[in-house]
Parts: C-alpha cells; structure tokens; sequence
C-alpha cells in the first residue's frame, strides 16, 4: 500500500496552507492556463458520448430520484419530496460553478491533498479549445457539466434520509453548505488530485465520492433529526409505488451514463462499465427479490426495485475494474446485504432512514468499495489490480478510503447541521408534519 507522506506532513499547517492556495489561486493571470487545464486536440467522439452521458445522469436526478422518492412518501408529501430534487438540481448547479467545481478540480497548490484552489470560480477561463487534464479529448466545458451532475444527484440523494420532516428553506441552507464542505473535498481527494487518489483509492465512478459520502450524511440526518411522526392510523406506507417504479427505471437507464460516462472517452472501457452496469444491477435486482420472497412470503415490487438501486450502487466503484463475472457477484451480494441494512439493521439501531438512503447508499457504496478492491483485473483496467488479481493490499486501500471519507462526512455534517439548526432551524413543527410538507412548505397539494 502507498502511503502519501506529503499528507502528514502539512497536517499541522492546513490552515496556513489553504491561506496560500487562495493568495496563489488569485494572483494568478486568467489568461494563463492553471495547471489541471491544457490546450489540446478534443475528440469529436469522446465529446459526443461525455454530451449524452451528461444529459443521462442529469436524468437520473430529474425526473429519475424525484419520482423514485417521491413514490414512497405519503400522499401529503409527494409534492414536497420530488420539489427537494429540483430545487437542489438548481441550487448546487450554481454553487457548483461559483465555487464546488474549483475546489474539486483544480490545484490547490500547496494544500492540493486536501482541497482545491480557485482557478475556476464562477468558471472564469472556461474558454474553447482547452481541456482537463483528467479527460484531454473533451472540451473542459463539458467535463465541469458532467461531474455538475454527480454533484447534483448526491445531495438529493441525502433527502431520503429525512423525507418528511425537514424544513424546505433548511434543505436548501444545509444542501449548499454541503456541497462545498464536504462533497467538494471528497471529491477531490479521489478525483481531484488529492490524498486518497495518490494512496490509490478505486472509485471508478463514485463508490467512495458519491454514495458513501450521500448514505453516511443521510445517516446522520436521520439520527440528529429525530423519526418522523406516524399519522393517526400509524402507517407510513407509500402512497405510489407506480411513481417510484417508473424512477428507478429512469436511475437504472441514466446509471449508463454515470458509470459508463465515467470512461470520459467512446471507448472499450465504456462498453465494459456499460455490460457491469446492466449484469450487477440484474443480479442485485433478483437477489433482494429471492431474500424477500423468502422472509415475508411475497416478491415485493418495491424490494425489486430496492435491489436494482443497491446493485447500481455498489458496481459504481468498479464499474471500469472487474470483468462481468465480478459484476454479477458484487450484485448478488449487494442485494442480500442492502436488504439486511434496510431492514434488520435500521430495526435493531432504531433509527428513522425514512427512504433507506443509508442502507442503500451507505451500505452499498462502502460494499462496492471494498469488493472492487477483491474483484479488480489489470486486464480491464491497468490502473487497478484487487486481491484476485495478486494484490490484496488493495482492499486495505479501499478500506482506509472509506474511512477517511466517513469520518470526515460525519464530523462535518454534524456541524452543518448544528450550524442550520442554531440559526433558522431544521425540522418542521408537529403540526405542520402532521398535516403534510405539500401544503405547509409548498401551498400546493397533488389531487
């Protein structure tokens, strides 16, 4: 395992050196390239697919994750629940191009373990003819839209931990605090340059980034903010299970271009996360309906599709490392262990993940991650070899990947948290969640 001293050994000044990264990032000229840009020949086809794929991910956010949650709400929460989805497609599209995509994707210069700088704030110097250097075919542009996207789907994916009971002005106050103190990190700490890329963390398309990082914050969500209230005749039943149906449907098509997209190139390696993408998510799909069957007598139409999301969740990480026999295993086991998550471990722990954003995400994510360090193949992607591959180091990699990555969401959350509840705060009152988040959030109701 590599070991990356250089994060060690700027622990102590982190304060001080995010200080001269900003003092560097600023003085810099815009008319020189930062030193993730470069001018280079750009790919009529790469940029074609990375367009498509951008489009797709949009999707699964809206209208795919509004519908998906919103069909497992009650009747009073539906509007307000797809509403969440939409307002923060808006709102970190913006804080995404003022700030997230800078601090995530340029260099922070002499805190770039940590976070990035601010080259690209409010996306100055996103000129044509330049390109990233994580993705040298496709114009720049279109590289910052596509990660955009994974920055709008994993807060939303957060709100399935406290549907029903947050207040919509705190959603959107919490949300953007997020996305710059947490996912932006994250991000670049794997992606970005930072210190668990050089430690050589896997996460082909967003394992460790995306959905650990959204099911741990959802976790803490749901403990700091208490269960819901159960209407007078106790139920908390989905009012529309056609609504979430047709979401996951959506996800499943729109994870193509999540994790097939995350090849940044029409290439080989895109039709290999396309073919893992389809066989996990099958797999998982099957084995939650089969472990349901069994424990509660019936295949569950919303278990089936419980088991599709948990198997796109955890082939994500290793979508462009393992050859489909490992897809389908990575999919069996994320069924049968999302299903325990989402059921016996909520019982048991005794806290309210309203959606299973936890047990889905959390859960799924850190599995993805951990088996794509046994599962990994040089010979579908030479930048990742796994235990079956001679490398079994790599899943100790993974493992202090996720931890890094955990602790930090959690400690951080929290504060986000505490900060919005000190200051307009959090949860709606008794009444209002009694009498639904459509009419006290909204005025609106659906008929």
């Amino acid at each position: 395992m590599l070991v990356n001293t250089k994060t060690l050994a700027r622990g102590a000044a982190g304060a001080a050196g995010v200080l001269l990264s900003i003092g560097a990032a600023l003085a810099a000229a815009s008319a020189n390239l930062p030193a993730h840009a470069a001018a280079t020949e750009l790919n009529a086809g790469d940029t074609a697919w990375l367009l498509t794929s951008t489009a797709l991910v949009l999707m699964m956010t809206i209208p795919g994750l509004a519908l998906f949650y919103a069909g497992m709400v009650r009747k009073k929460n539906i509007l307000a629940t797809a509403a969440q989805s939409f307002a923060i497609t808006a709102v970190v599209t913006i804080a995404w191009a003022v700030l997230g995509y800078s601090l995530a994707f340029t260099n922070g210069g002499p805190t770039n373990d940590y976070i990035g700088g601010l080259d690209r704030m409010f996306l100055r110097g996103m000129v044509p003819g330049v390109s990233h250097s994580l993705a040298t075919t496709i114009p720049e542009s279109v590289f910052m839209t596509f990660q955009m996207t994974f920055a709008i789907i994993t807060p939303a994916l957060i709100t399935g931990a406290f549907a029903d009971r947050m207040k919509f002005s705190a959603m959107l106050a919490f949300m953007t605090l997020w996305l710059i103190a947490v996912y932006a990190p994250i991000c670049h700490w794997v992606w970005g340059g930072g210190f668990l890329g050089s430690m050589g963390i896997l996460d082909f398309a967003g394992g460790t980034v995306v959905h650990l990082n959204a099911g741990v914050a959802g976790l803490v969500c749901a403990i700091v903010m208490g269960p819901r209230k159960a209407d007078t005749e106790g139920t908390m039943a989905p009012y529309n299970l056609i609504y979430a149906l047709i979401g996951a449907s959506l996800l499943w098509v729109g994870w193509f271009g999540f994790n097939a997209g995350s090849a940044v190139a029409a290439n080989d390696l895109a039709g290999v996360a396309m073919m893992n993408t389809q066989v996990a998510t099958a797999a998982a799909a099957l084995s939650w309906m089969f472990v349901e069957w069994i424990v509660a007598k019936k295949p569950k139409v919303l278990g089936m599709l419980s088991g599709a999301v948990a198997g796109l969740v955890a082939i994500t990480p290793a979508a462009g490392f393992v050859a489909p026999d490992g897809a389908i295993y990575i999919g069996l086991a994320a069924g049968v262990v999302c299903y325990i998550g989402a059921t016996w471990l909520k019982g048991v722990l005794g806290y309210d993940d309203s959606l299973d954003a936890f047990g889905i995400h959390g859960i799924g994510g850190a599995l993805g991650a951990i088996l794509t360090g046994v599962f990994a193949l040089s010979a579908i992607n030479e930048a990742g070899r796994g235990l079956i591959d001679g490398n079994p180091d790599q899943v100790t990699t993974q493992a202090i990947g996720l931890a890094y990555a955990t602790v930090y969401c959690a400690f951080v959350t929290t504060v986000i948290l505490m900060v919005v509840k000190a200051t307009i705060g959090l949860r709606v009152s008794e009444e209002e969640e009694m009498e639904g988040l459509d009419l006290t959030q909204h005025g609106e109701r659906v008929h």
